[in-house]
Parts: structure tokens; C-alpha cells; sequence
């Protein structure tokens, strides 16, 4: 959940809050826009004991994963996030 508020706080400026969700899976931790799993915004793949993911998508919406370290990392992947997010509000 740390993960998720971590996103949240990325993306404040940029969106109601209230259309950030996540979904939990077995295999990774999804944050939606509007909760529609084809608008993700990244994907946390915590579950791991010896490597951590952040998978946040392109301009294809193709997904890129990157190892972290720390949640603390996530932030180090803040203007990442936010070009997923524009990728959805334009859309709009």
C-alpha cells in the first residue's frame, strides 16, 4: 500500500485523486486511472524477495520494467509515471 500512496503523491497535481486506484493480483499491484485496467498507470512488482519492479508503459503502452531497490526508488521514476498518465488524460 506504501507503493500506492507513493504513486498517489506523484500524481496529485495532476489528477483528481479519487480516480487512482490500484488492483492487486497475484503476480503485481496495479494503479489504475478511473479503475480501468487498460488505462495502468505503472505496475509494482513487490513480491519478489531478491528483486523489486516498477513496470510503467510508453507511448505504445507497452510496459518497461525496472529493478528498484527501495520503494523510496519510485519517485526516482516520477516523470515516468507522469507520461503514462498524460498518455490517458489525453485521450479524455
Amino acid at each position: 500500500m506504501n507503493g500506492f500512496y507513493i504513486i498517489k503523491s506523484i500524481v496529485r497535481k495532476h489528477v483528481d485523486l479519487s480516480r487512482v486506484v490500484f488492483r492487486d493480483s497475484q503476480s503485481y499491484f496495479s494503479v489504475l486511472l478511473d479503475d480501468n485496467n487498460r488505462k495502468p498507470i505503472c505496475r509494482l512488482w513487490l513480491n519478489g524477495v531478491s528483486k523489486k519492479y516498477i513496470g510503467v508503459f510508453d507511448n505504445e503502452k507497452k510496459e518497461v520494467r525496472i529493478e528498484i531497490e527501495t520503494l523510496d526508488d519510485i519517485y526516482s521514476y516520477s516523470n515516468e509515471i507522469l507520461e503514462s498518465l498524460r498518455l490517458y488524460l489525453k485521450d479524455s
